[in-house]
């Protein structure tokens, strides 16, 4: 009977993604199985894997040992050992797996190898040795021409960010920049990453990764605040400083100014540091700014479990509750509360637009002063380059000016910020009511809380009774 074998196929890289590599393989491998009579029975296949990075599971090759330890395959057919293992410990996995089941085929297409004898072991160990190396050389002269791209502010290829044309990554994609800008206005103006994330998933937007269901809320924010938004190149997630100390420009279009990147950077900075592993999530509109009468414990808004759509009942009441330390004595119809809140708000804050002009154009006022923190460390590093100054003297000198210009800019990236806060803000002064509840509920109770500190609702006694406005007591900042 024919000895039943496995036929391994794998590639670092499928750029096309036609997966032609590991088909001449798997048709190279069949043909030696045939030669040797033996039945390949099943192909593992690692297209587009790498078998050299360390935190690179290869799902395949895992599966092949699995079948090999449990004797559902007699044996493997490989184009060439380097396709099997790069790193050692992968090699020496499956030699222990030999070790145990002793009358294991191997055979390669570029080689005579046999893992079944002490002597075919040392010679398969010195390759992969080689092998490691050469892609240790790989990777080296790879990162060190990246460095030099980046460096002379270049890209390194690969598929094109967000917000840039696929055929071009040079040029702005104007619909993925609109997408870009609009969700920074939001995070400005107090939505949350996470709603513009599911935003973003239902309308196909932010490059998604094909089969993904849901995509990583780290991957918004990283499109959001990324460093090529304003041209700036980066290098292994830095931004990269040329030798006058500033930034190195890349050759391609820029999503935004620099104080719209850094409002945006800080804003999210601020809310991480305020909010660390919290969530801002909210379903009702005053859930938290709304207050008991009696008790003053804040109210929170409950489902109506029995809504169903089409029904004159309402969706959900403003309770007072005794779980949450209040009386449990004064609750409200929901919608009516949010509506006539939302009419007092907007009106407060167009009266307030039309006698109030909120400078939102300003230039930071110390915008001289940074440039010349940067201009003296320049300096500092040329002298201690054309040797004018020691690189003691350097080191004496230079840490002062780093710890002054990383305070300046963090000073101009919160001076933009409130003034970018303050025109997002300032919108909602030509909103209308309806156009005010198509807002994200985060937006929504952002402009509440810039013209109000809470709001009480008072009893309404017993009975059913009609939506009387004036038991809701706003409380104006």
């Amino acid at each position: 009977m024919a000895r039943k074998v496995g036929a391994y196929t794998r590639i670092s890289r499928d750029d096309e993604g036609e997966s032609l590599g590991v088909a001449r393989q798997q048709q190279d491998c069949e043909r030696l199985a045939d030669l040797r009579s033996w039945q390949v029975v099943k192909t593992y296949e690692d297209n587009d894997v790498s078998a050299f990075k360390r935190n690179v599971v290869r799902d395949e090759f895992e599966l092949m040992l699995r079948d090999l330890r449990t004797g559902l395959i007699d044996g493997i057919v490989a184009y060439d050992l380097d396709r099997l293992a790069r790193q050692p410990r992968d090699l020496e996995r499956l030699i222990e797996i030999f070790d145990e089941r002793p009358r294991l085929e191997f055979a390669t297409v570029t080689n005579d190898i046999n893992l079944g004898s002490p002597d075919g072991r040392t010679m398969a160990r010195i390759m992969v040795a080689f092998a490691n190396k050469s892609s240790h050389d790989a990777s080296r002269r790879i990162k060190r021409k990246h460095l030099e791209l980046a460096q002379q502010g270049k890209d390194s290829g690969g598929p094109a960010p967000y917000g840039w044309r696929k055929d071009d990554r040079t040029k702005v994609d104007p619909e993925a920049a609109h997408a870009i800008r609009e969700a920074q206005r939001e995070v400005l103006a107090g939505v949350r990453i996470g709603t513009i994330r599911t935003r973003w998933q239902e309308q196909g937007l932010g490059n998604p990764r094909a089969g993904t269901k849901r995509m990583a809320h780290h991957h918004v924010e990283q499109i959001l605040t990324s460093p090529r938004l304003v041209g700036y190149r980066t290098y292994h997630g830095e931004i990269l400083l040329g030798e006058d100390g500033k930034p190195i420009k890349g050759n391609w279009e820029q999503i935004n100014t620099l104080k719209e990147w850094e409002a945006v950077c800080a804003a999210v900075a601020e809310r991480k540091q305020k909010y660390p592993g919290k969530s801002l999530a909210r379903k009702y509109l005053l859930s938290g700014i709304a207050r008991c009468g009696l008790c003053k414990t804040k109210i929170r808004g409950q489902i109506n479990n029995r809504w169903q759509p089409g029904s004159k009942a309402t969706r959900y009441t403003y309770q007072c509750s005794v779980v949450n330390g209040g009386c449990g004595k004064v609750g409200r119809t929901g919608e009516p509360v949010d509506r006539l809140i939302a009419q007092l708000v907007l009106e407060e804050q167009r009266t307030r637009a039309a006698v109030t002009a909120v400078p939102v154009d300003q230039r930071w006022s110390r915008d001289e002063e940074l440039e010349q923190v940067a201009q003296d460390i320049a300096q500092l590093v040329e002298a201690e380059r054309s040797k004018q100054i020691t690189v003691g003297t350097l080191l004496q000198l230079l840490p002062a000016k780093e710890r002054l210009r990383d305070e300046l800019k963090l000073e101009r990236a919160r001076f933009y910020k409130e003034q970018k806060q303050a025109e997002a803000k300032g919108e909602a002064a030509n909103l209308t009511v309806d156009e005010f509840f198509e807002l994200p509920i985060e937006r929504q109770q952002e402009i509440v809380l810039h013209s109000l500190s809470a709001v009480i609702i008072h009893p309404a006694g017993r009975g059913r009774r009609k939506f009387d406005p004036s038991l809701v007591e706003p409380v104006w900042r």
